[in-house]
């Protein structure tokens, strides 16, 4: 029961986090541009937000975006994060649907636990590249704009990439763990039991022979 309980709560956290890391992906206010200050840029309607996909300009009444379709001549920091933003976003998606298939709730057939507990560990796995995916990336990201820009603040876009990543990690720790332990316990239970039933049928033969014996000795 413990289990399984384990094993819901890592896949509804491993839900949120992915869905932060898509939002994130989709969006482009990662990063907050200032030429002279955010207070400065604020009054002066001169903020800009930058994203893998686009340079915005924000001001009063309006968000113009300009969509950065130069792709050989980005820069790395912004082709890394839009491959591995890209990658954990595919990737989330068998993840999911292993960790699902592979609920207690759901059956397939007269499927074993053992084979429920190895695509949910591999699931588990794929969970925890998103999540390494989405790190590198918002981390990346920030600094290599800083380097280039100068001063900036974090835009939301880049919050909910962050917790989007963490919940993954988080998730992905759950689901690996909880299903590593239950294997080596069914493991070790199956075990225990074969040797049981060896055992049992070791002692079989004498009580065959005293039977025998009992009936050459009546004879």
């Amino acid at each position: 029961m413990a289990n399984s309980c384990l094993q819901l709560s890592g896949f509804l956290i491993t839900c949120i986090g992915w869905l932060g890391i898509v939002i994130a992906t989709a969006t482009n206010d990662w990063v907050i541009m200032c030429k002279y200050g955010l207070n400065t840029c604020k009054k002066m309607d001169e903020l800009e937000a930058k994203g893998p996909w686009a340079d915005c300009v924000i001001s009063t009444g309006l968000y113009h975006c300009i969509a950065l379709t130069q792709i050989l001549d980005l820069p790395a920091y912004i082709q890394t994060a839009r491959a591995l933003m890209i990658t954990g976003s595919i990737l989330g998606l068998p993840a999911l649907g292993m960790i699902l298939m592979s609920m207690p709730c759901i059956s397939l057939g007269n499927e074993p636990q053992a084979s429920k507990n190895k695509r949910i560990i591999l699931g588990g796995v794929l969970v925890l590249i998103v999540a390494l995916c989405g790190l590198v990336s918002t981390v990346w990201f920030p600094i290599g704009a800083h380097q280039q820009h100068g001063l900036m603040s974090f835009g939301f876009s880049l919050y909910t990439g962050w917790v989007g990543s963490i919940f993954s990690l988080l998730g992905g720790c759950i689901l690996t763990c909880c299903s590593s332990e239950s294997s080596s316990s069914s493991r070790s239970y199956q075990e225990n039991n074969r040797f049981y039933y060896s055992k049992q049928g070791g002692g079989n033969p004498p009580a065959a022979a005293s039977t025998n014996h009992a009936k050459s000795a009546h004879v």
